[in-house]
């Protein structure tokens, strides 16, 4: 796909957009996901810490109850970055009851880094623990009554391994990632198959009016989506509509030429009828009217030829009926006129055309050549290279210049008008071709004829 296609800036928005959404999506998810971990974390040492209101409550209203404790071995296994202990309000280093975990070390608690309580009278906090452990830590202080009237106020701690979190939401966005990039990849080659699949219209138009181009087809045909139904019936219209104009010109061409056919010819006859110098300029200016009129009506028709789309001629068959011809008329002067061209060179263009800048080069070859023409013909870089060649006296470069001026004739002793080469020259603008006029290998004039292939 080029930059600048339509193909490419539909791919490249849909990839922009997935670049930019799949990474915020992952953020969020990530993002709530760690929410709900570390309330599910804070729900199991909240559970714990219940346990341990309950049976310090128990020890101390009743001495021969056992000690508080949690039955989970991470609590025995000691520095497991799983801890509990309590102490004394207003004594925080004095400890009453500890996990084995703990060892002889003891844990701050939340409420001495000023962190107040929740609704639930819960502290939370992220703390290191005596280990270097990250921990997530609860504390909560409870009253508890001992006999009627003694109260004692006691801090419980419960803190556990923060790095299963961390290890967790890890694993998670680990996942994560790797299923967004395959849904990311995945979503790009959709995208990229869907723009080539949806465009697949646009390329059957352009391959139809190719065809139109060349020839090979007269409309744009073919089942194409309904969206694009009516560009195909506009296209077909002003192709309709190209061929009618050019008919219509072609029509008025015509009648413009015998429109003033019979006006200059009364007005030659009636001069040629007078012998006076008033007489004979009637009759030069006529001859010169007449000169201008067909030479002008001459381009017009050819413009309106090389514009109809969709004009194509066999080149075979056009130079071998040329050849033919001219050996005939020339056929007293024992001329050898070879040809080189195969059967699949396509003019792309009117036939007329072809045969008017051929026939012009390859009979002004046939007035000055002593014995020997070459007409070769072939194909290169998709353009048709027509190369005719004689063994003349041919001409100077000065002279080249001059014979393609239009009526110029360099040697008044040759039949014609002068207008062949102008013809051929003009036509060859027309077609966007060139005419280059060289010295031949032959010693005569070399003739070089690039034009539009098929």
């Amino acid at each position: 796909m080029r930059p600048n296609s339509l193909a490419f800036r539909l791919f490249a928005a849909a990839a922009a957009w997935a670049l930019v959404v799949l990474p915020i999506t992952a953020f969020i998810l990530i993002s709530v996901y760690r929410g709900a971990v570390e309330h599910n974390f804070d729900t199991r040492l909240n559970v714990y810490l219940i346990d341990l209101v309950t049976d310090v409550a128990e020890a101390r209203n009743n001495p021969a109850a056992k000690p508080p404790s949690i039955t989970d071995p991470l609590f025995n296994r000691p520095f497991s970055g799983w801890y509990w202990q309590i102490t004394p309000l207003g004594s925080p280093t004095q400890l009453l009851y500890t996990s084995e975990s703990l060892v002889d070390q003891r844990g701050k608690h939340p409420s001495e880094l000023g962190i107040a309580a929740d609704e639930n009278l819960t502290r939370h906090a992220n703390m290191r623990g005596p280990d270097k452990h990250a921990l997530r830590v609860l504390e909560r202080e409870i009253t508890i009554e001992e006999g009627s009237s003694v109260k004692t106020g006691l801090s419980i701690v419960v803190s556990g391994n923060s790095d299963e979190i961390e290890k967790t939401i890890t694993e998670f966005r680990t996942l994560l990632i790797l299923a967004l990039t395959v849904l990311g990849v995945g979503l790009v080659l959709a995208t990229y198959f869907q723009v080539r699949f949806g465009l697949m219209p646009l390329r059957a138009i352009g391959r139809g009016l190719a065809a139109i181009r060349s020839g090979d087809a007269h409309m744009l045909e073919g089942d194409l989506p309904t969206e694009i139904v009516p560009l195909q019936s506009e296209l077909n219209a002003l192709i309709k509509s190209n061929r009618a104009i050019i008919e219509r010109a072609r029509t008025h061409v015509g009648n413009l030429a015998h429109a003033l056919k019979t006006p200059l010819s009364v007005i030659t006859n009636e001069a040629a009828g007078k012998r006076t110098s008033f007489a004979a300029k009637i009759s030069d200016q006529a001859e010169i009217m007449r000169d201008q009129i067909t030479h002008h009506l001459n381009r017009a028709s050819m413009a309106a030829r090389s514009g109809v789309i969709g004009g194509q001629t066999q080149v075979q068959p056009v130079v071998k009926a040329l050849v033919r011809a001219l050996n005939r008329i020339y056929e007293e002067r024992k001329l050898t006129l070879r040809l080189e061209c195969s059967n699949d060179v396509v003019f792309h263009g009117e036939k007329h055309d072809l045969e008017e800048m051929v026939g012009n080069l390859l009979d002004n070859a046939c007035k000055w050549a002593k014995s020997d023409i070459s007409l070769i013909v072939r194909i290169l870089k998709n353009k048709i290279v027509i190369r005719i060649e004689d063994d003349g006296p041919g001409l100077p470069k000065k002279e080249r210049v001059a014979a393609l001026k239009r009526g110029r004739r360099l040697d008044e002793t040759k039949p014609g008008s002068g207008l062949g080469l102008s013809i051929v020259a003009e036509l060859t603008h027309l077609y966007n071709g060139k005419l280059i006029m060289e010295e031949s290998e032959k010693g005569g004039l070399s003739a070089c004829l690039e034009l539009p292939g098929s």
